[in-house]
């Protein structure tokens, strides 16, 4: 490695970052070399002088509940944030591929987001909905001028739990049935009514859940079926037949199963199973928590891959680049059975947070992010499909845009799940400089999920750290 290193350095007109993404370079002698800089970034973080990690993590078991986990064996004290990188207690700075667990859309502390809370901020924090304020009319009009067909009413909350919360409500409401339909490996929330739809095991204690029902998951890489859409659809209607009355209240899919390890729906599920559970009385909901506001790169939204027009859909997350924010849209039809009762939220479309989050919907639109999900994220499973043609260990490459994933198995037939070696690797890229998220039902599915100013640079880094993580375990 010393002689590579010695010979590309004597390169001239080759800057160190950028002959790591050079596959010739890269194996040089057979082997993979480690990538030694991140993209270069202007940006110097502030010096910090608060506690450091170990008195953080003492406070935090000390003082905060004994359910909260903490990434890597030794957890990372992040300090301070820009755009698609972190930085920790030492001033090291991190490539963000998780973006705060899909959270931040346009990017740590952009500018145009900070300078919109920060005005905001200063004329008026608080005073909820029992006054008038321009913010919160003006955010969701924008908001409703991105949604297809008659979706134009909306109810601000403060979460993608609440969100589905609230969307669970109004379709037994609206439908005057109980039954709800959600998918195997799907993550809805940790709320004691939300962790009835969540179908994972580790996120599920065991309380009363009430009326739900799990459909096989139309997962194209490890369900019962593959890819045909058409049996699984059956799934449902054998569900509803046998199950419940013969009418539900409504079903819930995410389009990209997320915390489930970014699984991709079969293609053409949802257009079925939305017929199907329309004619047994229920609505059907989109949960686009993480899928929405151009992430996939080829639609705005999640459900717009599958064709399909929700009655319901919430929002969370990227609405509010790492706010505490999240939306339900819907019609006017369906909301209207909300006004039998008084349906308020205390913090729903606070001003400062409809200021922010109508600053993102602004930036996503400037700075043209949707396209830029799309190119940065067709480049970035390009290189990794390479890469699972050299490594067996890499079961599946799936995902849109810049919401990806990768599962690692350890028998590529059996599919069985590498959960061992996907935290020996996780350990080594934070290493490396790269954070990445962990799904799937076993944690063997790394999440690549970036703040959306992501770069082609920022990919390439990561895919040479990942070779070379593989490379070595």
């Amino acid at each position: 490695m010393a002689l590579q290193r010695k010979l590309l350095n004597g390169c001239a007109g080759i800057p160190k970052f950028r002959w790591l993404s050079n596959e010739g370079l890269r194996h040089f002698s057979g082997q993979v070399a480690a990538p030694t800089e991140l993209p270069p970034f202007d940006y110097q973080p502030k010096p910090y002088k608060g506690p450091l990690a170990d008195e953080v993590l003492e406070k935090r078991k000390k003082f905060l509940g004994p359910s909260l986990f903490h990434y890597y064996q030794k957890p990372l004290n992040i300090v301070e944030g820009k755009m698609q990188y972190l930085y920790d207690e030492n001033g090291k700075r991190y490539l963000d591929a998780f973006a705060g667990i899909v959270t931040v859309s346009c990017g740590h502390c952009h500018p145009e987001v900070l300078d919109a809370i920060m005005e905001q901020s200063k004329l008026l924090q608080h005073a909820t909905t029992i006054y008038l304020h321009h913010a919160i009319g003006d955010f969701a009009e924008a908001l409703a001028s991105k949604m297809p067909g008659n979706l134009k009413v909306v109810y601000f909350v403060n979460s993608g739990t609440e969100a589905n919360e609230l969307a669970m409500l109004m379709a037994r409401l609206y439908s005057g049935h109980l039954n709800m339909i959600a998918l195997r490996n799907a993550y809805h929330g940790g709320s004691s009514n939300t962790i009835g739809l969540t179908a994972l095991n580790t996120w599920k204690y065991p309380i009363p859940q009430g009326e739900i029902h799990h459909v096989l998951n139309p997962n194209p890489y490890r369900g019962a079926f593959g890819s045909d859409a058409k049996r699984y659809a059956e799934d449902v209607q054998d569900h509803i037949d046998h199950g419940t009355s013969g009418k539900v209240a409504g079903f819930i899919a995410e389009t990209i199963q997320g915390v489930g390890g970014t699984v991709e729906l079969a293609s053409g599920y949802l257009k079925l199973v939305y017929d199907i559970v329309r004619k047994a009385g229920g609505v059907c909901i989109a949960d686009e928590v993480q899928t929405g506001f151009g992430r996939t790169g080829s639609h705005y939204w999640g459900f717009e891959t599958q064709g399909v027009t929700p009655d319901i859909v919430t929002m969370a997350k990227g609405i509010g680049n790492g706010l505490p924010l999240g939306a339900v849209v819907t019609t006017p039809e369906i909301a209207s059975v909300m006004a039998q009762k008084i349906q308020f939220n205390t913090f729903g479309g606070n001003p400062v947070c409809s200021a922010g989050g109508h600053a993102v919907l602004k930036v996503i639109e400037k700075e043209q992010r949707q396209k830029h999900c799309a190119e940065v994220g067709s480049h970035l499973i390009g290189r990794l499909r390479d890469l699972e043609k050299r490594y067996d260990i890499i079961g599946d490459v799936r995902g849109r845009g810049l919401m990806l994933g990768i599962e690692l198995v350890t028998d590529r037939k059996e599919k069985t799940p590498a959960k061992a070696e996907t935290g020996v690797l996780f350990e080594k890229l934070k290493d490396l400089g790269v954070l990445v998220g962990k799904g799937g039902l076993h944690g063997n599915v790394f999440r690549i999920k970036p703040p959306m100013c992501f770069s082609k640079d920022d990919a390439d880094f990561l895919v040479d750290a990942l070779d070379y993580s593989l490379s070595k375990l």
